[in-house]
Formats: C-alpha cells, structure tokens, sequence
C-alpha cells in the first residue's frame, strides 16, 4: 500500500480496523473468541489511529494485571491457603 495516498491507506485501515471489531462483537454472542477478536481490531486500527494505540495499550495493561491476579489466586488456592481470587488493582 506504499504507492496509495495516506487518505486511502487512512480510510482502508479504519474500514478493516472497524470489521474485525464489529466481528468480534458479534462473536461475543456467537460461539467464537469474541474477546481475543476485538483487540486485534484494535491493533489493526492502532497503525493509523493514535487513540485506538492508547486505548490497545490501556487494554493491555489491565489484561496483564487480570492475568496476575488471577494466577496469584489460584497459587493460593492450590496451596490451601484460601478460595481463587481475581485481584484488580
């Protein structure tokens, strides 16, 4: 797409970033990751737009830090020491 002007690489970015998120809402009720869909748009639409770059990072961070909690709980669960937790700081 190096030979198209930045208008038409803007608008066929946005116009594939929005598909694949408008899919992954669908597969939110569809039998389908729905969930790992919707980033990907997000990541597609992050090339060109810099508040979908912000909004995939601000993502990333809390998926991270739901992943931690959730592997901190099960730790203690498998140690005895108390029932799976989800810690969201």
């Amino acid at each position: 797409m190096s030979a198209c002007s930045p208008a038409v690489r803007k608008i066929a970015v946005a116009i594939a970033g929005f598909s694949v998120i408008a899919f992954g809402v669908a597969l939110l009720v569809l039998p389908g990751p729905g969930l790992v869909v919707i980033p990907i748009g997000f990541a597609i639409l992050a090339r060109e737009f810099p508040w979908a770059a912000r909004l995939l990072s601000w993502l990333k961070s809390h998926a991270r830090r739901l992943w931690a909690g959730t592997q901190l709980g099960w730790r203690s669960f498998l140690n005895g020491r108390s029932a799976p937790v989800v810690r969201i700081y």
